[in-house]
């Protein structure tokens, strides 16, 4: 039990100060037993602080500190460090939370915040007393990476690791590399060929003697953990390295050790269903990954099924935001790639008219250069809604769209024309769901691989040493494709740049003696981290310490209760649950209990007239705006506006809502 405590309780520049009584609470906690040092200090994060907590520390020979300021999320290993850098373990340093939990979202009643917070740093003190000095756990790390995905991102990835040093197993499941980029023409905005942006990279990968490259290859089983993944590959038909080309006739099972693996499997293109917009119903209806191929190949004027094409209308969305649908987000790409097309249409073929049915126009950041390019060219551009899709049907030789265009009053326009284009979305690729079953990568609701956070952890995944990079993560353009590839790579590179690799070690941990291996923890990990084990005569549960996440969820299920997660252990959460529910007397502060003891009448002068007008036309217990603007003869605008601003300075406050759920009420404070 830690018996020399520090208690650090931070103002936040106002944050949590304005509202919680941190001054008054460093006074109180500084009597208690086994509390050495307590202080409120205005930044807690501050480099100045840092030093003074370190000093305290040496100083004072304290063995466990508690931070009262913001989110754990924020400073954890600010404060961790400070620890480290003092000769105090960082497993005992307790962050309270006391600024999100407490001073914001009970700005209203200052005293009873002070209140909660006093019990949450009561619970952070009695954590820390029962603390236990761990160590972080070392794990080796096999100086090798397998790049799922042979597509532009995964090669670009590839080639960056192997020149960092490092052996690449690269594999992929068709028998040519490049993904979708391997089938495209020019490409925006360097208009490179996208054949020959593939075959660069294709030739890179071939000069370099540390990737090897299996075409035809799919992944078949994984396991081990972080530095040292067992990986086992099926491979068709044939395999290419970077020295030779061997013929394989049948298919073959490899297996290599890695110490990472980084996803790069893309995208699919939806594929629309029969008859959607006349797909599949009339030849002359295609997609545009379909049109791009025919532009390709035809030479001098377009032609399809032997005639020549002299207009198309590009239907846009589809297969995207899809409100009643499976893919109800936006693929961000395809305006771009619908007005590239037109461009190229224009450049390659002449004199074609093209019309656009759109509705939003996105194309972002310099691609809204392509979108000039097309309306100075002269395409034509109708907005129309979801609730009313355009429709097509054939007359004649031509292809009939009805749209109402809501760019002209919704006024109903028909559209002869030779082809109907059809622009689709990106969706996951068929195969996410086996490789997220081998991986335990997690998909999110469009089915594409989940990072752990998309700003502070774009292209890590819940599992140790697997990484996502391209679009296998959502909707991207080639560029932000080979960006976050680049970004894993770099992760990965960081990696394996080290024989050793310190993991948290905030894991499970296994009583032997209660064990008795029922089954059930390894049943709910999702991270096969617990398996079957022999030990002292008997059959018992035992945790991958390098797969383990500390999640705690076997530890509910353990009928025997032989299962605790470090820094989460009984002791530690019954005793702060003591801590919370002790019971504080804390007095008002001094300003707090003055303006309480004003007179409401008093405080009226105070007021601007229009609030007095507004307070006047509080008539009922519970007034919503449309009432309290007809009784004090003012717009509903005006009402909303200040009502606000008097909310936010405690003169009214809200009262639930109307039956309808339409309006908020409104109440005066105290009154």
């Amino acid at each position: 039990m830690k018996k020399r405590i520090g208690v650090y309780i931070c103002h936040c520049g106002g944050n949590i100060s304005d509202y919680v009584d941190v001054a008054e609470l460093g006074k109180m906690f500084h009597k208690e037993e086994n509390i050495v040092v307590s202080k409120d200090v205005m930044f807690a994060c501050a480099d100045s602080n840092q030093k003074d907590m370190i000093a305290d520390i040496q100083a004072n020979q304290l063995d466990g500190i508690v931070v009262a300021s913001c989110s754990p999320k924020l400073h954890l290993h600010t404060f961790r460090n400070v620890a480290v850098r003092a000769g105090l373990n960082p497993m005992n340093y307790v962050q309270v939370n006391v600024r999100e939990q407490c001073s914001w979202p009970h700005s209203d009643k200052p005293r009873e915040a002070t209140v909660k917070a006093a019990g949450l740093i009561r619970a952070g003190i009695n954590r820390v007393i029962h603390s236990e000095s761990l160590d972080n756990i070392e794990v080796e790390i096999k100086k090798s990476v397998l790049v799922i995905g042979a597509g532009v991102s995964g090669m670009k990835a590839a080639i960056e690791l192997a020149n960092n040093g490092h052996e690449v197993f690269l594999i992929e499941k068709e028998f040519s590399v490049g993904g979708h980029v391997g089938q495209t023409g020019k490409v925006f905005m360097t208009g490179q060929d996208g054949k020959e942006i593939v075959d660069k990279l294709y030739q890179q990968i071939k000069s370099r003697n540390n990737i090897t490259l299996f075409t035809g290859a799919v992944l078949e089983k994984v396991s081990g953990s972080l530095g040292n993944f067992q990986v086992e590959i099926k491979v068709k038909p044939r395999h290419l390295n970077t020295s030779n080309i061997s013929q394989i006739k049948e298919d073959e099972r490899m297996t290599f050790i890695v110490g990472s693996v980084l996803v790069a499997t893309g995208f699919d293109h939806y594929q629309p269903k029969a008859g959607e917009y006349g797909y599949g119903q009339f030849p002359q209806v295609i997609t545009l990954p379909e049109f791009n191929q025919l532009m390709d190949k035809s030479k001098g004027e377009l032609m399809f099924q032997d005639k020549a094409v002299g207009s198309v209308a590009f239907i846009y969305c589809v297969g995207s935001r899809q409100t009643k649908g499976e893919n109800k987000y936006c693929s961000r790409t395809c305006c771009n790639a619908a007005v590239h097309t037109s461009l190229q249409l224009k450049e390659k073929f002449g004199n074609i008219r093209a019309y656009h049915l759109f509705r939003d126009i996105r194309t972002y950041g310099k691609h809204e250069v392509m979108y000039e390019a097309s309306c100075r060219q002269g395409d034509v551009y109708l907005k129309y809604e979801e609730k009313e899709l355009p429709v097509i049907s054939a007359e004649g030789k031509k292809m009939l769209v009805k749209v109402k265009d809501y760019l002209t009053a919704k006024k109903e326009i028909e559209i002869p024309v030779d082809m109907v284009v059809l622009v689709t979305g990106m969706v996951a690729c068929a195969d996410s769901a086996r490789i997220s079953e081998h991986l335990k990568i997690p998909v999110g609701n469009d089915k594409f691989f989940n990072e752990i956070h998309p700003k502070l952890k774009p292209v890590e995944t819940v599992i140790k040493g697997v990484y996502i990079g391209g679009s296998c993560q959502g909707p991207r353009n080639i560029s932000e494709s080979v960006q976050s590839a680049l970004s894993a790579a770099a992760k990965v590179n960081t990696l394996l740049s080290k024989d050793t690799i310190s993991v948290d070690p905030i894991i499970a941990r296994i009583n032997p003696d209660a064990c008795i291996w029922c089954g059930k923890c390894a049943d709910v990990c999702d991270y096969t981290a617990l398996k079957e084990v022999e030990a002292g005569g008997k059959r018992i549960a035992a945790v991958n310490k390098a797969v383990c996440t500390g999640c705690g969820i076997c530890a509910p299920v353990c009928p025997e209760n032989a299962i605790e997660v470090a820094q989460f252990t009984d002791k530690e959460i019954e005793s702060m649950i003591d801590g919370f529910t002790t019971q504080f007397d804390i007095p008002e502060r001094q300003q707090e209990a003055e303006e309480s003891e004003q007179d409401a009448v008093t405080q009226m002068k105070e007021y601007p007239q229009i609030w007095k007008e507004i307070l006047a036309g509080m008539t009922n217990e519970q007034n919503t705006i449309p009432q309290i603007a007809e009784n004090s003869k003012l717009s509903k605008e005006l009402v909303t506006w200040h009502l606000m601003t008097m909310n936010k300075y405690g003169i009214v406050q809200p009262a639930g809502m109307d039956e309808k759920e339409l309006y908020f009420y409104y109440k005066v404070k105290n009154h």
